[in-house]
């Protein structure tokens, strides 16, 4: 316990005599890691988009264009009577055309937007169908099977369940995991290098001291421990900093983008969970103390 408070106000008496040069290699830390949590913070946004959208609880049936109501209707009371189907509504072509030529409500201050080139297309541009809303719980291999029925029927031209996208999306969150892997590891050599070279810098200024130290007894683990305690609170400041700037900048553009992007993909943009905060604040307090041990493996020789 007396070993451990001595290590901790030998190291926070190094840091207040020389924070300058700890303040310098904090912000270079915290920008390395910036990268990493902005990454981090898009592939997460990305997953809960990709989870959102991997049961989209609904289908799209288009219908040929010689279905009769009679054969429309048949269709539309057998998929009502279907277990996880829990509404039905027919869409004809004039509906659909009505909907695509809609006018969007303009904001306050902003002149509204029309899709003005789809509402003068004509009716027959625009195929009839029926929408199918499915429960939630809906297992994906039922889904697949109802269908796979369905496009074997006579008035059934297509079957559009919106599993492309789920697709895409996984695809795109992917090639986000590899990209932060490779920041990831950008941002470890980074906090090797700079504590590193902060660490060096520190010793040759504090030779004396060390020589001192040596001179009466003083063990390598003795001389060596302010130095990785003073590694470790660089890193974990600079991750610590790194997440209140994202924070920052993640409240300022949430502000400005919640509602509309809520309203397009269905999910509002959320920040980090906290453990991968807190294990952001965790890998940099390692990694600096690791740098800051490897960085004085040759104390020995001083």
């Amino acid at each position: 316990m007396l070993l451990s408070v001595s290590t901790t106000r030998r190291a926070r008496r190094g840091m207040v005599r020389e924070w300058r040069l700890h303040v310098l290699s904090i912000f270079s830390l915290a920008v390395a890691f910036v990268c990493l949590g902005a990454a981090l913070l898009v592939v997460t946004n990305l997953h809960a988009v990709e989870l959102r959208w991997a049961h989209a609880g609904r289908a799209s049936v288009y219908l040929k264009d010689g279905a009769t109501q009679d054969e429309v209707d048949s269709l539309r009371l057998a998929l009502a009577r279907v277990p996880g189907v829990t509404a039905v509504r027919y869409v004809s072509s004039g509906d659909a055309r009505s909907e695509f030529g809609q006018t969007q409500l303009p904001r306050p201050g902003e002149p509204g937007v029309t899709t003005a080139p789809l509402a003068a297309l004509p009716v027959e541009a625009f195929p009839a169908s029926i929408e199918i809303d499915v429960a939630a719980d809906m297992p994906d291999a039922e889904l697949a099977d109802m269908v796979a029925k369905m496009k074997t029927l006579p008035t059934v031209d297509d079957v559009e369940t919106y599993q492309s996208w789920t697709e895409r999306l996984s695809r795109l969150v992917r090639g986000g995991v590899a990209a932060s892997a490779l920041l990831a590891i950008v941002v470890f050599a980074a906090v090797l290098a700079v504590v590193g070279s902060t660490m060096r810098m520190a010793l040759q200024r504090r030779r004396t001291e060390v020589e001192v130290l040596k001179l009466v007894g003083a063990t390598d683990g003795f001389v060596k421990k302010p130095f990785v305690v003073e590694g470790s609170v660089q890193g974990a400041l600079g991750a610590l900093g790194a997440l209140v700037l994202l924070a920052a900048l993640f409240l300022l553009v949430r502000g400005r983008l919640d509602g509309e992007l809520a309203s397009l993909v269905g999910v509002s943009p959320s920040f980090l969970p906290w453990p991968v905060a807190a294990g952001m604040v965790g890998l940099g307090a390692l990694l600096g103390a690791t740098a800051a041990l490897a960085s004085l493996r040759k104390l020995v020789a001083v």
